[in-house]
């Protein structure tokens, strides 16, 4: 703590031991001094921002509207297409494409494949903890059903019978999702989240509900309520979060793909850290109707699979306007799948992100491996600056804090001890921010976004840097639940996602190699509002050049004994 701060930390600590309980009847569960570092680090941020930037004119609503007008302009092919199929995977586990092409061929059914999926997630739920709820006799009641339909020759379209499962934080007719945690008391939904619906319509199998962080909060897959998810290639390392579940069951092949919620890196962190692809959408390309949020100003839903052809294949489904949605983008949906090999796929400018601090040695290594692989197929800028990240950061942070407590507040009043340490320490600082800095950092959204666009953006078509900045940490390591240790950890783990949320731009990891631990590197795709075409082109252009998944085929460990929380 330096002398600079170590005054008004100490004044933020007195206000926030008063605040808890006079304000909001909150009895607190962490050290008044890290909430009021918290609050210091992120006050400080905001209004730095805001006393350079902020205008009379500035208002949250100019936010959606600058998505719609800066939008990728590619000549997109027109879709979606009934029908199309991306390329398969290049070695590895099968693609959606490929058993896809099996089913039409009559090679196999769809209760043939729920069956093995349900097989494969019986014999690694002991290690790996993948799975909430398996609905077995719902999956394969689905199943037999469209089998019946493609006998009749009703094929609803490339997901027809593929199995998947999802993150526990849709809403299920007749269920109740638990989020991860212990104070969901809502009734049973009534009808399906947007998200489901639509890829039931496309012929998608639903095998069940994933695992994840408490309250869909956290980039470590550690839950002390339901156990922890653990790292599909090594159990013994985190699995990465908040979709951990989603991350772990497709690599497992439980299931060929999932989706996810990000609000910070939760799509993005636990693929990375797995060795697939994910995909964070622009904010309101897909719809957040019936899911939990974590910052409804912030929150994307998107997919996670083992190539960018599947992706391609789950965005095609669940896109679009959703009027059940507010923050719904009213933009039409291209053909993701035919995109992947259309002619302006193959002419990307690609620009590296110089970053400060760098990242450690070893993802460094693996990365700048990747960005020479670009150098030879693409124009490639291999140094841009954007100071701005830190900022950005700061002021996702703010909006993320202030929409969970909101959300929590009533909650933490009345069941705190319900809520796992790190979820709730996590939460707190939101009781505090000034309601000026949320404010700002809503009102000054399109302005950055704007500055984003006209200076790091400018000149290229995609950005590039890495996923996560560290090796993916062990277990141990990245214990949440110790005291104090959760700000560290979710600071050292998303310091390269949570940025982006902010934007709002779209943002797709894809594996690019294994560090020095044989686990997988991730480096993010960053593309400008609505530019997911031209990010999953570059993805499966790139996984080709660089051998993926041929890299994960011959490099994959045999499954470690599940460690529980409580294990020593």
């Amino acid at each position: 703590m330096s002398n600079d701060t170590a005054g008004p930390i100490e004044a933020a600590r007195t206000w926030v031991t008063a605040a808890a309980p006079a304000l909001h009847g909150v009895a607190s569960r962490t050290d008044a001094s890290h909430i009021a570092a918290e609050l210091v680090r992120l006050n400080d941020s905001v209004r730095r921002v805001a006393d350079a930037r902020m205008g009379y004119a500035d208002q949250p609503g100019d936010y959606a509207a600058l998505l719609l007008s800066c939008a990728d302009s590619s000549n997109l092919p027109a879709g979606p297409q009934d029908g199309a199929l991306p390329p398969p995977a290049v070695g590895g586990a099968a693609s959606i494409a490929q058993a896809a092409a099996r089913l039409r061929r009559g090679e196999t059914s769809a209760v043939a494949l729920a069956e093995a999926a349900l097989q494969r997630a019986r014999a690694t739920q002991p290690t790996h903890n993948a799975f909430l709820a398996l609905m077995a006799d719902r999956a394969l009641a689905q199943a037999r059903e469209l089998d019946r339909e493609a006998a009749a020759g009703r094929w609803r379209g490339p997901l027809h019978g593929i199995p998947m499962a999802h993150k526990d934080c849709f809403d299920r007719t007749g269920l109740t999702m638990t989020v991860g945690g212990r104070v969901n008391d809502a009734a049973p939904a009534t009808q399906d989240a947007t998200v489901l619906a639509r890829l039931r319509d496309a012929g998608a199998v639903d095998l069940g509900a994933l695992n994840l962080n408490e309250m869909v909060c956290g980039p470590t897959g550690q839950n002390p309520h339901h156990g922890d998810c653990a790292n599909a290639w090594d159990a013994a390392r985190i699995a990465g979060g908040s979709s951990s579940g989603s991350a772990v069951a497709v690599a497992q092949g439980s299931a060929y793909a999932s989706l996810g919620s990000d609000t910070g890196g939760s799509i993005r962190l636990p693929a990375a850290m797995n060795g697939l692809f994910g995909l964070k959408p622009t904010y309101g390309r897909v719809s957040r109707a019936g899911s939990f949020p974590r910052a409804f100003s912030l929150d994307a839903i998107g997919p996670l699979a083992r190539t960018a052809g599947d992706c391609a294949l789950l965005l095609g489904a669940i896109s679009g306007h959703d009027p059940r949605d507010p923050s719904s983008l009213n933009a039409p949906v291209p053909d993701y799948a035919a995109a992947l090999q259309a002619g302006w796929a193959r002419s990307h400018r690609v620009g590296v992100l110089r970053l400060d601090p760098p990242c450690d040695p070893g993802i460094d290594a693996v990365f700048r491996g990747f960005t020479d692989a670009l150098a030879r197929h693409y124009d490639v800028d291999p140094a841009i600056a954007w100071p701005q990240i830190e900022p950005c950061y700061a002021l996702g942070d703010v909006i993320s804090k202030v929409e969970a407590a909101t959300l929590h507040s009533n909650w933490m009043r009345t069941r705190g001890d319900a809520y796992s340490q790190a979820v709730f320490s996590r939460t707190e600082p939101g009781l505090h921010v000034p309601a000026v800095r949320y404010l700002e950092a809503l009102a000054l959204r399109a302005r950055v976004l704007q500055d984003f666009l006209d200076g790091p953006m400018r000149g290229v078509d995609v950005l590039v840097c890495p996923t996560v900045p560290l090796p993916v940490p062990l277990r141990t390591e990245a214990d949440m639940e110790k005291p104090g240790a959760v700000f560290g950890v979710v600071a050292a783990i998303t310091r390269l996602t949570r940025a982006f949320s902010y934007l709002g731009v779209p943002v797709l990891t894809m594996p690019i190699g294994l560090d020095a631990n044989g686990m997988p590197v991730g480096a993010q795709l960053i593309a400008r509002p609505l530019g997911e075409a031209r990010l999953l082109a570059l993805a499966h252009a790139l996984s080709q050049h660089i051998g993926w998944p041929r890299i994960a085929a011959s490099a994959r460990r045999a499954p470690q004994p599940f460690l529980h929380k409580d294990a020593s």
